[in-house]
């Protein structure tokens, strides 16, 4: 048996790099699989995954940093799909630049996607998961733990996404829904693509395992923790870097 039969699952930011890499993998190990694009750009790449990977998989245009849209979604998704186990608040962007340079709507703008809507899909994903049971699982960052120069934006929502999913666990784990976050390291997607040598050389040089993490590295955590394999496990922050934030 696959480890996510008979799960439905939501993730945001599901069209591509670590997003398209949850959607496939969470489809190949049975869950059917509702996620989210937010722009007209993206719709492309997201009809053709889902067109993909078959009548189990299905996507949705919606901003997650919107509250009203977030409560629009898990409405429509509970109503295509009868149920939701499993949440994946994997929406993300940055806007990087050092503190002195960075603009009010930079530092808002960050915010609002990786750390708002966080709350919002979590607080409206609560009701459908009181009703049985549920995984949450936050996108955090290894930069959320220990910061970086020219992110303090990204840093400060991803810490946050820390704080949160911790208070999330201990609200809610007697009615028998857990909440983690998992905290990427430098994976491989087409902003990693796009570094010069030089760069990419500094980051290998910092990562112990001396490769870039992949997207299916950070899916196949989020399997774990989705599954009953992860059953008492909740409240937790799971490093996937190649032991650069030990």
């Amino acid at each position: 048996m696959k480890l996510l039969e008979g799960k439905v699952a939501l993730i945001t930011g599901g069209s591509r790099g670590i997003g398209e890499a949850l959607v496939r993998r969470f489809a190949d190990q049975g869950a059917r699989v509702a996620f989210t694009y937010v722009s007209a750009s993206s719709g492309a790449l997201a009809e053709k995954l889902a067109a993909e990977l078959g009548d189990s998989v299905k996507a949705y245009q919606s901003d997650a940093g919107d509250y009203a849209q977030a409560e629009a979604l898990i409405t429509q998704v509970v109503a295509d799909f009868g149920k939701l186990d499993v949440l994946v608040n994997n929406a993300g962007i940055t806007r990087d630049t050092l503190m002195l340079r960075m603009t009010e709507e930079q530092w808002d703008e960050v915010i609002r996607t990786n750390l708002k809507s966080v709350f919002n899909l979590t607080k409206h994903a609560l009701k459908p998961m009181l009703r049985s049971a549920g995984s949450i699982i936050n996108m955090s960052s290894v930069v959320g733990v220990f910061g970086q120069a020219g992110q303090a934006n990204y840093a400060a929502s991803k810490a946050g996404i820390i704080g949160f999913s911790k208070s999330i666990a201990k609200e809610y784990g007697s009615r028998g829904i857990r909440c983690n976050a998992v905290a990427p390291g430098f994976i491989e997607t087409e902003m990693t693509a796009a570094l010069d040598d030089k760069t990419r050389e500094g980051y290998l040089a910092a990562i112990p395992m001396k490769r870039l993490g992949t997207g299916d590295d950070v899916a196949n955590t989020c399997i774990f923790l989705a599954s009953d394999m992860g059953a008492y496990v909740s409240g937790q922050v799971i490093s996937v870097c190649g032991a650069l934030n030990c």
